[in-house]
């Protein structure tokens, strides 16, 4: 999202290059291209207005160093606000309770959900020295327990075995007593992509954080 946007605001600052300062119509034209990009990656409404509103306060009239261009400063702007936003230090995770622990991987279809529980897998397993199991509770998309369970060999992490016909509150189910008969330290979900207009299936969302308290 981040070089596309970094595209569209070099764009349109092109013809800027020789002036000393952001003027408030400059910002205007950036902050369009923005709000398109945010609200494109699913972006709350709430959040993108408060986001675009910081962003314009920091960068009209800032001046622009001469060393970079126009488009170039206000993309500094939007990483700044968005580091500040997101949060600038990582925070670790916290396995503090009793095991196994259960991990729940949410978020939009196509987001990378999947190739992540594996990558958190493969660090909690060599770094951390963490028995983990991954369980695939997505039954909507073709092959995605397959997925998991593919990426599972590739990185020697245990994958929860695929029964077909079970929904996810059931898999959720069956890889906690898996999880705890096999004495494993942590159990990473995986759960279908969605989006938060989808009732059906952030009712399953709900269903399984009650279940497992991720």
């Amino acid at each position: 999202m981040f070089e596309t946007l970094s595209d569209r605001l070099s764009g349109i600052f092109d013809k800027l290059t020789g002036r000393g300062s952001l003027s408030e119509s400059d910002v205007d034209a950036a902050m369009r291209e923005v709000r398109r990009a945010l609200i494109e990656a699913d972006v709350a409404l709430d959040v993108v207005r408060t986001f675009v509103e910081s962003v314009k306060e920091k960068a009209v009239g800032q001046d622009v160093v001469k060393s970079v261009t126009p488009g170039q400063m206000v993309v500094k702007i939007v990483n700044d606000q968005l580091v500040e936003l997101l949060g600038s230090e990582a925070e670790p995770l916290s396995l503090s309770a009793s095991p196994p622990v259960a991990i729940m991987m949410v978020g939009l279809q196509g987001s990378g959900k999947t190739t992540t529980t594996a990558k958190i897998a493969k660090r909690l397993a060599e770094r951390d020295n963490k028995k983990v199991l991954m369980a695939s509770l997505d039954v909507h998309r073709p092959a995605a327990q397959e997925q998991l369970r593919v990426l599972g060999e590739q990185i020697n992490v245990e994958t929860l075995p695929i029964k077909s016909g079970q929904m996810p509150l059931d898999i959720a189910r069956r890889a906690l007593k898996d999880a705890k008969t096999g004495g494993f330290d942590v159990v990473l979900l995986d759960t279908a992509g969605r989006l938060h207009v989808d009732d059906e299936l952030m009712e399953e969302s709900a269903q399984v954080h009650k279940l497992t308290s991720p």
